[in-house]
């Protein structure tokens, strides 16, 4: 499984990176910062039986 993940910035439409801990649990939920404009966004990640995941980003 990959460490690292995608989403997009839906204020400035900029692809972020983030790190993925499957060990975190299988639904995640935080608040991180868009590193480009600063906004604050919950970063949503499922991690399902087969360790595949689906990450998706919301402005806070």
């Amino acid at each position: 499984m990959n460490d690292e993940a995608t989403y997009v910035c839906n204020v400035c439409g900029e692809e972020i990176v983030v790190p993925i801990d499957a060990s975190a649990g299988w639904k995640q939920e935080y608040v991180e910062d868009c590193p480009v404009c600063c906004n604050p966004h919950v970063i949503h990640v499922d991690v399902d039986a087969e360790g595949n995941f689906r990450v998706w980003g919301e402005a806070e």
